[in-house]
């Protein structure tokens, strides 16, 4: 067995992480997981209801049993929440059961691409910019220690973000 069999993938909300993991799951015949989907099926509710009863630190809770959870399967690609990193617990789940990849998106990007989505609690807010800009700072040092390889979607096309993603995993387990 491999060191790294299973890949996760981290970073904020909109870098792309399930629209990169459900296409490198393809490409591995890997099961595809995402820990936020997890969480609503095993709770039979979605995140802004999760978050509305419970706030950010029940989601929290939640989120590390999923992951915990998730971690302990092989061979597998994990779409990660993009905040999953906050608690210590996940990280040291991702970083000693896989081979992590941070896909790091710019702000502007990001803004773009969730400009209408309403399923995500921490940016319903007034001012979107100020609070992805915040949350990159909090998170991008997670992000970094965590990280095994980073790539950034914001101007690749998902093929070659996939290519990239196979390449520095195989590097790594030359098994593979």
């Amino acid at each position: 067995m491999a060191q790294f069999e299973n890949i996760y993938l981290i970073g904020l909300m909109g870098a792309g992480k399930t629209t990169v993991g459900k296409q490198l799951a393809k490409a591995l015949k890997y099961p595809f997981y995402d820990s936020d989907k997890a969480i609503e099926e095993s709770t039979g509710v979605d995140i802004p209801t999760i978050f509305e009863f419970e706030n950010e630190q029940g989601f929290r809770l939640r989120e590390k049993k999923i992951i915990q959870s998730l971690t302990g399967l092989r061979g597998i690609v994990l779409a990660t929440g993009g905040g999953s990193i906050l608690l210590e617990e996940n990280r040291t789940c991702l970083k000693q059961t896989g081979f992590v990849v941070y896909l790091r998106c710019a702000v502007e990007k990001i803004l773009k691409r969730t400009h209408k989505d309403t399923q995500r609690p921490l940016l319903q807010t007034e001012n979107r910019r100020q609070k992805i800009e915040q949350l990159f700072q909090e998170r991008n040092p997670y992000y970094l220690e965590c990280a095994d390889c980073i790539i950034d979607t914001g101007y690749l096309s998902n093929k070659t973000v996939i290519k990239d993603i196979l390449k520095a995993y195989q590097a790594k387990n030359p098994d593979h």
